[in-house]
């Protein structure tokens, strides 16, 4: 059965709202691509946490250092 915002394994639940809907949307796609729930659930928690972290670095320019 698939995931949704309603509907997640345990381990999502201490995720913040956006990255839990990433982790969701990945575990979704790697068991529809037959991995183990397990597995898929893992790599999707590793995998939005890094989604989120990339997604921070970039939504603020950094400005040069004055020297």
């Amino acid at each position: 059965m698939p995931w949704s915002e309603v509907y997640y394994p345990p381990s999502m639940g201490n995720l913040p709202p956006d990255v839990r809907s990433k982790a969701i949307e990945i575990a979704n796609a790697l068991l529809e691509s037959g991995h183990p729930e397990g597995q898929a659930i893992r790599i999707a928690i590793a995998q939005a946490k890094r989604w989120s972290s990339r997604a921070e670095e970039t939504a603020w320019p950094r400005l040069p250092r004055s020297h």
